[in-house]
């Protein structure tokens, strides 16, 4: 079968960035699928090329997590606009894979849908509008109302959805009775992270050598909370603890973040630009706790992201600091802490444990290892999707 996937932010392990539109466009091909990825770049100019056996057509729209909400939605409606009409030109298509975010991208698989009988799966990764409605960028009722109905009429026209967690499928499941939901999460890849002993070199390249590291790898946004990542680094310093904390990646409020960090005179903290996944990898190395930071919001809650499984496949600690099914999932299976979001001093009391038990730390670190391979190893989940289009 010709698969379309409609993902306007479709990356490469050469790129860097979230790959999971990847992932899930190989296992097409493992399954003896043709993917066809519309997407876009911040090119100027229209661009066909092969990638491993999946058909990438990148359109001329760009896109920056430094877009306010006005200037991303403009982004958004001219890649709907774009993509339908390229999608019209392609022969043979079967069905199409629509992924959001954004919700709009659900307006070109119904367009395809209506104009051209092309059935369609629509993938959610995060709950829109209630993510934007609750970070504060969408205030006015009517256009609230008209989100809300965009999001349930998409739902209900797809052949099936598919949830990236439990929470996410549960929320459809009551907006949409009767609606198929599938749950697959994003996939760990335990094939190209593996637990591994520091690099003495590596150590020395990113500064880090002699020092417990704890992460944050991937955007660096406003629902990212990084305040309270600073905080804690703030907080371990006070209490002369031998941490180091890192921010790699890149996003909205990474200048802020730096100018605020030297305010603070924080000799623990550091930045790393933005990496593909050779990059990260390195990171990763040099990395004994991997930290999953959002803001204060009951729907940041209910995501998947990429960061929480390349940490789980890494074999790292896991630290958290929110509630909902990953907070519940890394506590049953010991190789994570919830951490207080409210007082960064809590992060001191519940990483020090690891710092005077080096055993601890190890079992926390294999069962993270444990967790990926049994649950979320890209061979699993890659089955399961492909399944979805037999």
């Amino acid at each position: 079968m010709k698969v379309l996937i409609l993902h306007q932010h479709f990356n490469t392990p050469q790129s860097g960035g979230a790959l999971r539109s990847y992932y899930l466009a190989k296992a097409l091909v493992v399954a003896g699928h043709t993917p066809v990825v519309i997407t876009a770049h911040n090119e100027k100019a229209y661009v066909k090329r092969g990638v491993e056996g999946i058909e990438v057509h990148y359109l001329p729209i760009a896109y920056d997590n430094r877009f306010g909400f006005g200037k991303r939605s403009m982004a958004f409606l001219r890649y709907v606009r774009a993509a339908v009409s390229l999608a019209a030109k392609l022969e043979g298509i079967g069905v199409c894979y629509a992924i959001s975010v954004p919700l709009t991208v659900g307006l070109a698989a119904r367009l395809l849908k209506t104009r051209y009988a092309i059935p369609y799966i629509f993938e959610v990764g995060d709950l829109w509008p209630d993510a934007p409605i609750q970070m504060g960028f969408v205030k006015n009722y009517f256009f609230k109302q008209f989100l809300y109905d965009l999001e349930k009429s998409t739902y209900r026209g797809a052949q099936s959805v598919v949830a990236l967690s439990p929470m996410i499928q549960e929320a459809i499941v009551k907006k949409t009775p009767g609606t198929p939901v599938h749950l697959v999460p994003n996939m760990a890849d335990t094939e190209f992270y593996q637990p591994s002993v520091k690099d003495p070199a590596l150590e020395a390249k990113f500064g880090v050598a002699g020092k417990f590291v704890v992460s944050y790898i991937g955007a660096v946004g406003l629902a990212n909370g990084l305040d309270y990542f600073m905080d804690c680094a703030r907080a371990s310093q006070k209490a002369s603890l031998p941490v180091h904390f890192v921010v790699c990646g890149d996003g909205a409020v990474l200048e802020n973040l730096k100018t605020v960090a030297k305010q603070l005179g924080l000799a623990n903290f550091s930045f790393i630009p933005f990496q593909n996944r050779e990059g990260v990898k390195e990171v990763m190395n040099v990395t004994d706790a991997s930290f999953v930071c959002y803001k204060p919001l009951p729907i940041l809650e209910t995501g998947s992201p990429n960061k929480y499984f390349d940490g789980l496949a890494a074999g790292k600690l896991m630290v958290v600091n929110f509630g909902g099914w990953i907070r519940e999932e890394i506590e049953q299976n010991q190789c994570g802490v919830y951490v207080d979001r409210q007082h960064p001093e809590d992060f001191v009391t519940k990483i020090r444990p690891f710092l005077d038990d080096v055993e601890r730390l190890k079992k926390s670190q294999q069962a993270s290892r444990l967790l990926a391979e049994r649950k979320y190893s890209r061979a699993i989940l890659g089955e399961k999707f492909a399944s979805l289009f037999r």
